[in-house]
């Protein structure tokens, strides 16, 4: 992987613009699924996101880490391929400056053919001082109503998941996707991590925050409603032939989603999601 941050950088045949801002901060986007790779929010402070080692890129990849944007699909829920199709699509560039990038992604043959819907999104990543916004918009260009799912898949960096901590979740219902989606609800103040952990938090609308000793992060969501919350744990990894050896140690994933209510929107009507993540 080419790991210049000056000026536009390929990783394999993706395109990659850098966004920096007067503070230090930089934050590098590929045009491939208009996927965030790093963000550094501080020149010293190191990329507060996860990035795979042993990640495929190029043509019809899934990057493993960043942030993925997942459309019109979350995981499976649905008939479609998992996560759908925009994460492994290519987007066209729609604008950039210092601070802010934007793509575009429009129907195609090969996706009318397994989604037959006309659609404009619009994925525009705002480098902020201290923080960095991921905001996604859907426009139904056709003349029907479509219906989707969504997500802005983060994978955060953390120095070993054993120390990690999540707050802001307790009392909430979830679904256990490790236990065929039943239904709990979390007990824990603070959620910690070790083995396998996936669940849906569904219309969660207060900011969360990651601790790890003397840092953290906080995440906070607008438009989407549910939050997805993800370690693979060792063995899971283990198996995954696009994830470093031990890479699961050294991620955590807080996801904006909209999986409980789908989306539908009428022809020429527009939905807005974001993502803030703030040091």
């Amino acid at each position: 992987m080419d790991n210049r941050l000056d000026g536009q950088a390929t990783v394999g045949a993706c395109d990659v613009v850098t966004l920096r801002e007067p503070g230090g901060g930089t934050a590098r986007v590929t045009a491939h699924g208009a996927h965030v790779l790093e963000w550094t929010p501080e020149p010293e402070g190191g990329n507060r996101l996860f990035l795979s080692d042993n990640s495929a890129f190029g043509a019809d990849a899934s990057i493993r880490g960043g942030i993925p944007v997942i459309f019109p699909q979350f995981g499976n829920f649905g008939d479609l391929p998992k996560h759908g199709f925009a994460r492994r699509s290519a987007w066209a560039l729609a604008g950039v400056s210092d601070t802010q990038v934007a793509y575009e992604l429009s129907e195609s043959a090969s996706t009318l053919e397994i989604w037959p819907h006309s659609f404009r999104l619009r994925l525009t990543v705002s480098l902020l001082p201290s923080g960095l916004r991921t905001a996604l918009s859907v426009e139904n260009t056709g003349r029907h109503p479509l219906r989707f799912t969504a997500g802005l898949h983060s994978y955060l960096r953390v120095r070993s998941i054993e120390d990690v901590t999540l707050e802001g979740l307790d009392g909430r219902t979830y679904w256990d996707a490790t236990r065929d989606m039943a239904r709990s609800v979390q007990s824990e103040p603070a959620l910690r991590f070790g083995p396998e952990l996936d669940r849906v938090y569904p219309d969660v609308s207060n900011a969360l925050t990651v601790r790890e000793g003397s840092r953290s992060l906080r995440v906070e969501a607008e438009g989407f409603q549910d939050v997805v919350v993800w370690n693979p744990g060792p063995e899971n990894a283990a198996a995954m032939s696009d994830m470093e050896p031990g890479g699961e140690r050294y991620m955590l994933c807080v996801e904006a989603a909209q999986i409980e209510q789908p989306v539908s929107l009428g022809p020429g009507a527009v939905w807005l999601g974001a993502q803030v993540l703030t040091i």
